[in-house]
């Protein structure tokens, strides 16, 4: 079953998951993307330091 299917009932039980879900995923988006974010910055530096 989807969200957008006409047989979805939005009790209390669904919209904790859902809103739960959604909160997580959002969490990990974020981390990921200033990861990424970061890695790109720190690699584009270029101060002289070699680290291996």
């Amino acid at each position: 079953m989807f969200p957008f299917n006409f047989e979805w009932i939005w009790d209390m039980g669904h919209a904790v998951f859902m809103g739960g879900l959604w909160y997580a995923l959002t969490i990990l988006g974020i981390g990921m993307t200033y990861c990424i974010i970061k890695a790109a910055i720190d690699a584009s530096k270029e101060n002289g330091e070699h680290h291996h």
